[in-house]
């Protein structure tokens, strides 16, 4: 890539960059070596599963070549886990250095303090066209893209195909059918018949699946909270009342149960069904499971929207370095490395490019069923500021609301609340 060319700022000047990255430095921070010399701090995201493939080996390379190709630009990749990253470049932007760029999790509170670059001060047109549409979307602020979409996922129903076989089933599509499959696989003894993962990991995610088949959500057409909505009061009373009330999500309360758990115990044949990501492919496939995927059953058909999920680049103001942070991210989002994330790690590319190429490989066929969801999908709703608190408060108190001494209707209005004061 490398694409070297004029780029007119909004503010009408213009910063042009030689071939050999020879250019006068932008701001004071971030040099290394000689005058003439930028280093880019990053830090990211690790999507590994293990040291073989930790996301740290991805930057390397892609920064190796992309360096060999700049002589006059460094890039310092650092690679934090997800228990971690969050943290890290939060503590980092306080204390007043900043990164470059920062893949992680969220960025609309970064965006708010006036602390990011927007796209269009760092990317080209053709780079900014090119996002998936719906992921872009997620990433504005008043009609602003702050938030690069990265990496995305949707969720579908997996189901355990022996399982089902065993009980003479076929997956189901509304939530009835999905009771009475539930109900035949604990009668045949499955452990967790529907496995039900509102633990503090990520409730939020299979809460707002939940949300969306019961034609309801986080937030309403208009943008608005209503999160103690008609529809979403009714969705939890039927888990709370129709699945877990008569034993058909497993020994562990749906409270203590997290992703990472229920993924487990599908690996090991224990699950009938659950929700999960393109992750849940190679976790089961390595315990030699075999699996369908369907989408989501609603209260009365297949679920219009899937939930959609997508991770943020973001790129801080502090150091001055936007004709550089835009050249790296331009290489970065070429068609080439989008589509070698997303297959090292089994992810969606978030470029219409990347996306074009893997419907038409078929080497990513196994990922399929997941693209095709995400052109109907809804993300959370990560472009407001108060998301972080009401997602944080959703992961706390969501699965209380369906124990057995439980009101899905206190539970949403305290959470309705708790999103109105963070607004």
């Amino acid at each position: 890539m490398g694409r070297l060319s004029v780029r007119r700022r909004r503010t009408g000047t213009i910063a042009a960059v030689s071939a050999l990255g020879m250019t006068a430095v932008l701001g004071g921070c971030g040099l290394g070596g000689g005058s003439d010399e930028v280093t880019l701090k990053l830090v990211a995201a690790d999507y590994g599963d293990s040291s073989a493939n930790s996301s740290q080996k991805y930057w390397d390379k892609l920064v190796k070549e992309y360096e060999a190709q700049h002589p006059g630009v460094k890039i310092d990749v650092s690679v934090y886990s997800w228990t971690d990253v969050d943290r890290k470049v939060k503590e980092l932007v306080d204390a007043g250095k900043a990164p470059d760029m920062a893949q992680i999790g969220a960025y609309a509170d970064y965006a708010d303090k006036g602390l990011l670059y927007k796209a269009d001060e760092l990317l080209g047109i053709r780079e900014q066209a090119d996002f998936v549409s719906q992921l872009a979307s997620a990433g504005r602020i008043n009609g602003m893209q702050y938030g690069m979409p990265f990496a995305a996922s949707t969720r579908l129903l997996f189901y355990n195909k022996a399982l089902f076989a065993g009980a003479g089933l076929t997956p189901p599509t509304t939530w009835k059918q999905l009771a009475a499959d539930a109900e035949a696989l604990k009668a045949d003894g499955v452990k967790y018949p529907y496995a039900l993962p509102l633990g503090p990991e990520e409730a939020q995610a299979e809460t707002m699946q939940w949300l969306l088949s019961g034609g309801g959500g986080y937030v309403d057409s208009m943008g608005t909270y209503g999160i103690d909505s008609e529809e979403n009061v009714a969705t939890l009373n039927w888990l709370k009342d129709d699945l877990v009330g008569k034993g058909l999500t497993g020994p562990v309360a749906p409270e203590n149960l997290n992703r990472a758990a229920a993924f487990s115990a599908f690996a090991a044949g224990d699950v009938g069904m659950l929700n999960g990501h393109p992750s849940l492919m190679k976790i089961a496939a390595a315990k030699g499971v075999k699996f369908g995927m369907v989408p989501m059953p609603g209260a009365e058909g297949r679920t219009k929207n899937s939930m959609g999920v997508a991770d943020w680049m973001m790129s801080f103001r502090q150091n001055g370095h936007a004709e550089q942070v835009g050249d790296f991210l331009d290489f970065v989002y070429s068609e080439k490395n989008v589509l070698a994330f997303s297959r090292e790690y089994d992810l969606l590319p978030v470029t219409n490019s990347a996306s074009g190429a893997m419907s038409g490989d078929s080497q990513d066929a196994d990922l399929k069923p997941f693209l095709n969801a995400l052109p109907s999908s809804e993300l959370p709703p990560v472009d407001k500021t108060s998301w972080a608190a009401v997602s944080a408060a959703v992961k706390k108190r969501i699965g209380s609301a369906v124990s057995s001494d439980g009101s899905p209707a206190e539970v949403l209005r305290a959470l309705q609340l708790t999103a109105q004061k963070a607004e």
